[in-house]
This record gives C-alpha cells, sequence and structure tokens, in this order.
C-alpha cells in the first residue's frame, strides 16, 4: 500500500528569497537544532546547462530514520541515505527538488518533491510551495500485519519534519529579508 500526502503552503516571501533560503537551511546554525533529523548534506554534481539557463544540482541527505525500535534492530541502520535532485529554472522562476531514499529500499521507498513557484495572485511578493510526499512500506515477511501501523508512523514523522522544515524556511526568509535591508526582491 501506497500512502500519499499532498500540501500547498505559501510564502509571503519573493521567489527568489525562497529559494535562496532553501539552498541555505541546512548551513544555518540555528536550524540544524529545529531539522535534528538531518545528519549530513553534501553535494554530489551541479551542472548550469548554458543554453538552458537551468542549473542542476544532486545532493546526498543522510537523516537519522526513527521508528519502532525492532526496525533498527532488522534493519541495522537508524539512518537513511537519499538522493535530492534539484532543478532551478530562474527564467521562468521555479525550482523542483525531488528527494528518494536509496537505503532501506528493501523496507521502505520514500519519494518527496517540492515545488516553488511564483504565486498566481502576488508573483513578486510571494511563493506557493507544492509538496507531495509517497510512503509505501514493502511488507516484511515477519511483520506484515504491522506494516500499516510503521506506514502511519512514518507518515505522521514526515508531516511532523515538513513542519519543521516550513518554520526554518520563514525563518530563513525574514532572516535574508533583514540581510538585504529589507528590500523586496
Amino acid at each position: 500500500m501506497v500512502r500519499a500526502y499532498s500540501q500547498e503552503h505559501t510564502y509571503k516571501h519573493p521567489w527568489e528569497r525562497v529559494t535562496t533560503a532553501s539552498w541555505r537551511k541546512f548551513a544555518d546554525p540555528e536550524n540544524k537544532r529545529v531539522l535534528s533529523h538531518i545528519r549530513a548534506v553534501d553535494t554530489l554534481n551541479h551542472k548550469l546547462d548554458s543554453s538552458s539557463g537551468k542549473l542542476y544540482t544532486t545532493r546526498a541527505v543522510t537523516i537519522h530514520a526513527p521508528g519502532p525500535w525492532f526496525i533498527s534492530k532488522i534493519t541495522g541502520q537508524d539512518s537513511c541515505h537519499c538522493v535530492e535532485s534539484t532543478v532551478v529554472d530562474a527564467q521562468s522562476r521555479s525550482m523542483q527538488i525531488s528527494t528518494r531514499n536509496i537505503s532501506l529500499e528493501k523496507f521502505i521507498e520514500v519519494e518527496e518533491k517540492i515545488r516553488y513557484d511564483p504565486h498566481p495572485e502576488n508573483p513578486n511578493g510571494w511563493t506557493i510551495c507544492r509538496q507531495e510526499t509517497s510512503i509505501r512500506i514493502k511488507p516484511l515477511s515477519a511483520l506484515a500485519s504491522m506494516a500499516e501501523k510503521i506506514e502511519q508512523k512514518c507518515a505522521d514523522r514526515f508531516q511532523q519534519n515538513s513542519a519543521k522544515g516550513r518554520e526554518v524556511m520563514e525563518r530563513m526568509c525574514k532572516y535574508l529579508e533583514t540581510e538585504s535591508g529589507g528590500i523586496s526582491m
């Protein structure tokens, strides 16, 4: 069974500020406390396509994967490694982030997609963020009856972490606004 979640959030900040905050959110020391489940973020590759003006970036993200204690015992891991692919199209003012796990795949598959675009009602002042997450626990022969409960626990954790991410993004946008002297972009 696959659980899919989607949500929208409007940042009352211009697209340029929100996307800058997205790039900087993991590096800020204050955010490391809020996003304590993020253990490491490393850039693997980045390329600017000069003909299209698009920036392509691939990062490795290591997260603490809390769950029921027995899951760590079964998998032998309390960390999950993910690949984040980002495409920024400055010309159309769009940023798309896709993240999926590459470890623990035989137990769980998680894919998160985030898209930042100028808000249709206020394209120069607000940014709309659309987030979709799909979670699929693969039935474990010994634990098949518990798969749904584990899936729900994972979904709850993703919802909590998503709220933390929005909190961090809002704080980063306000910091960037102050840093630029309050000038709207």
